[in-house]
């Protein structure tokens, strides 16, 4: 009688435990659907989202304000139409700007939003127009080495003349 209430006890303590490995894992991975935030949906197109996901979080300042819901090509334009839902508490202006930004050099990638002036605030189911695209780390060291190239080139040509 007595060792059964100890197993019961052990077993218990154990599903407690298992729960909350499953539970900080879910939370860690950003991939629980369960949330008492209320949010509102904005929408903002970028001509390059690099590697943002869904469930990427949305920064304002370095704090967290909201998360990408869905990403979609846009058909007309070839845009991506990167779908937001920010938490009610944050309020931001119908001019405010979103970047997509990496957290480190190699990091997570996440959307920046930058306040703008405008006293009306961004209604639910608007669009941020002023975004400006994730920098592309193969693109930068293109760049970087067609002009280290051309500079190249272009000393020969000039200690040619007298």
């Amino acid at each position: 009688m007595k060792r059964t209430t100890i197993d019961l006890w052990v077993g218990v303590f154990v599903a407690i435990g298992i729960a909350a490995v499953v539970f900080l894992s879910l939370k860690v991975a950003n991939l629980t659907t369960v949330s008492a935030e209320q949010t509102y949906p904005i929408v903002a197109e970028f001509d390059n989202i690099g590697g943002l996901k869904v469930k990427a979080p949305v920064k304002s300042a370095g704090v967290v304000v909201g998360r990408v819901a869905a990403i979609q090509l846009d058909a007309k334009s070839y845009r991506a139409r990167v779908s937001l839902q920010l938490d009610k508490q944050y309020r931001f202006s119908r001019d405010a700007s979103a970047e997509i930004l990496t957290s480190g050099l190699l990091g997570e990638q996440y959307v920046g939003l930058t306040q703008g002036g405008d006293p009306d605030d961004l209604a639910a189911g608007g669009q941020i127009t002023l975004t400006s695209s994730a920098v592309v780390l193969e693109q930068l060291i293109g760049k970087f080495m067609t002009n280290f190239a051309e500079k190249g080139d272009a000393k020969p040509a000039d200690a040619q003349q007298p």
